[in-house]
């Protein structure tokens, strides 16, 4: 009988230092105790690779994406070395591998790769050798055998796309925390612990700031209908459940309140208003890898009119190189930047079909004297866009006027 296979996914905060990779290894053997197959995926020690970055920035403001990626891979590959070497003190057999070694092959974008092919020959055959598979997360290779990283949080997506190409039986996501809660329990200290959530709450919560797991990964859990296991590495306590649906799925209209600190505004002046000129604004920073989230274009006065929207801060400079060139080309005015800018959201599947969730939302904000930005939408969330030193004030009074912690 074959045995059944887990993989699971240990973040930086879980093997920050040596006394904490010890406590993943005893938890590893453990499960390997159980007569389970083990993929083990881990991310880099610690603040590791926002280390390595700075040095990169030391050098350049602009450092080359290529090069980037070569850097930051690196800091995966020495986790999971002393990971095995951690296990092998155990008195059980492991081996550690690369992204390139267990057959990850992405698309060549460069620090935000894509996979295409997962050839898991050599974790197979560490199987059938009774062997712990480690892996380093976050990497892949493309055809011409460049390395690429997954953007930050891409462990999570090797862990996910493994648990796929091994038809594993759940896929664990081990971190700091014991689970989702219905926002940051730092901001708000009676903040609840969410033992069931849906792949679109989450998908939603993580692409609009919640930390705790990358956007990608869920989609992926979600299109191949993988649970994932999310809890904390420090106790044994059971944590939340991914899944494709829960019991009270139309119930809760709010399942939590999610805050992005990492996004920038961009204003381009004086616009002129004429038909295909957003797709020659948005097509020059999409050929980037640039995603641009809330776009709001004002009513036109005199044929010109300004078009605002939100990026990620981490590719803003190349964001304003990009709008700049075409805004020259375009006759429009000058660009503006504003980093002093946060997302606030409210999620929640029950938002099909519970009215009203938006006015509450602005009242809270206007009561709490919040002036808002810019605002967005979709199926299941609604978002604003605020001055970001505002930021855990409006989710403090956002999570009390749902009342949240009831849940």
């Amino acid at each position: 009988m074959e045995k059944e296979i887990i993989v699971q996914k240990f973040g930086g905060s879980s093997v920050a230092n040596i006394e904490r990779i010890k406590n993943v290894a005893q938890r590893v053997v453990s499960y390997k105790s159980k007569h389970t197959d083990v993929v083990v995926v881990v991310s880099a020690l610690g603040d590791t690779t926002d280390e390595l970055e700075s040095l990169a920035f030391q050098l350049s403001s602009t450092p080359p994406d290529r090069e980037m990626d070569m850097l930051l891979s690196t800091g995966e590959q020495i986790s999971c070395a002393l990971l095995a070497i951690a296990i092998k003190e155990l008195g059980h057999e492991a081996i550690s591998f690369t992204g390139r070694q267990v057959g990850i092959k992405t698309d060549k974008t460069h620090m935000k790769a894509r996979i295409i092919t997962i050839d898991g020959k050599r974790i197979n055959k560490a199987f059938k050798d009774d062997k712990i598979v480690i892996v380093a997360g976050y990497q892949g290779v493309t055809s011409d055998d460049d390395i690429t990283t997954l953007g930050r949080g891409g462990s999570d997506l090797t862990a996910v796309a493994l648990a796929k190409a091994l038809r594993a039986k759940v896929c664990e996501i081990y971190t700091d925390v014991d689970g989702i809660y219905t926002t940051d329990p730092r901001i708000v200290p009676d903040a609840r612990k969410i033992k069931q959530i849906t792949f679109d709450e989450m998908l939603e919560m993580a692409s609009l700031g919640a930390q705790v797991m990358q956007a990608r990964s869920i989609e992926v859990a979600k299109r191949f209908n993988i649970p994932l296991h999310v809890r904390s590495s420090f106790s044994k306590e059971e944590g939340t459940m991914i899944i494709k649906e829960t019991e009270k799925m139309e119930e809760i209209a709010v399942r939590g309140v999610t805050c992005n600190k990492t996004e920038a505004k961009i204003t381009i002046c004086s616009v002129p208003d004429k038909p295909g000129i957003a797709a020659k604004i948005f097509g020059e920073i999409s050929k980037q890898g640039i995603n641009v989230d809330t776009i709001v274009q004002n009513v036109p006065h005199d044929r010109l009119s300004d078009i605002s929207f939100t990026v990620p801060k981490a590719d803003l400079n190349k964001a304003i190189k990009a709008t700049q060139i075409i805004g020259s080309r375009i006759g429009a005015g000058e660009v503006l930047e504003d980093r002093n800018v946060a997302r606030v959201s409210l999620v929640g599947s029950g938002m099909r079909s519970h009215s009203g969730i938006a006015a509450r939302m602005f009242k809270t904000l206007a009561d709490a004297q919040i002036n808002i930005g810019m605002i967005s939408t979709s199926e299941i969330s609604v978002s604003c866009i605020i001055q970001q030193d505002l930021a855990d004030k409006a989710v403090k009074s956002l999570h009390k006027a749902f009342k949240l912690e009831q849940i």
